[in-house]
């Protein structure tokens, strides 16, 4: 009576307990989600432009304004992007997590200073505390970060977070040192952070609207990824039984 041979096992196979057997006999299925800063940024961009057009002196007065900013900072600004953040961690975005995490939850603590100076509930006059300026201190450390992280991504982020970054530390020493020009000057370059953010944003939503083609370039590192008209999404990421899901944004 003869044995049969077996046919070989594939290269790499031969180890039962090896990384590529593994590989070949396990699939990851998940479920891809739209990119979580279209909506993160959208918020933000919107918060930031109202408040920061009212710290630059553009409208509003000492009375009425913290009424009028505190539901639409909350909401847009914190709830918004606390939602973006959260969703962000789905995605495997670290970077969009942090921003937009740390972002909602002062744009919550924010908007409920502003309402309860605004009833009464406590006195109007920690509005103009030093100690706010420490709140902009350590969001200023923690959104550098997130720039420099964002290098490695677009430059569209990249300038709406330095620029958020200079108008944290701008805001830093005006409550820090009661200069109320510099004040001013944080308001002007705030806007334009809400700026570079409501275009990041666009360009992430007509992107992902036209079948991952670029209609907005966001300054990628790839040339080719900054040419209108050219696709720089594919529909399968991974080619480990992964389709249509890729880490990030």
């Amino acid at each position: 009576m003869t044995s049969q041979a077996q046919p070989p096992a594939p290269h790499g196979m031969d180890d039962p307990d090896g990384y590529e057997a593994w590989q070949a006999r396990s699939r990851l299925v998940l479920t891809p989600v739209a990119a979580p800063s279209i909506l993160g940024l959208f918020g933000f961009g919107a918060a930031t432009f109202t408040v920061a057009s009212n710290l630059a002196e553009w409208w509003g007065n000492a009375v009425t304004s913290p009424v009028v900013l505190a539901p639409f900072a909350i909401f847009l600004g914190g709830l918004a992007q606390l939602l973006a953040g959260m969703w962000a961690y789905r995605a495997r975005d670290g970077l969009a997590t942090a921003m937009h995490g740390i972002w909602g939850a002062f744009w919550l603590a924010w908007g409920l200073l502003m309402l309860l100076t605004a009833t009464g509930v406590l006195s109007p006059v920690l509005l103009d505390s030093q100690a706010l300026g420490f709140w902009f201190i350590a969001l200023g450390v923690i959104t550098l970060f997130g720039a420099l992280g964002a290098t490695a991504q677009n430059m569209g982020l990249f300038l709406t977070l330095i620029l958020l970054t200079a108008g944290a530390g701008l805001l830093a020493a005006a409550y820090i040192g009661t200069l109320h020009n510099v004040r001013i000057a944080a308001g002007w370059v705030l806007v334009a952070s809400s700026a570079a953010a409501f275009y990041t944003a666009g360009a992430m939503l007509l992107e992902q609207s036209f079948g991952g083609r670029v209609v907005l370039p966001l300054g990628k590192w790839s040339l080719s990824g900054n040419v209108p008209g050219r696709r720089v999404v594919r529909d399968i990421g991974y080619s480990a039984g992964m389709p249509g899901a890729r880490a990030g944004q």
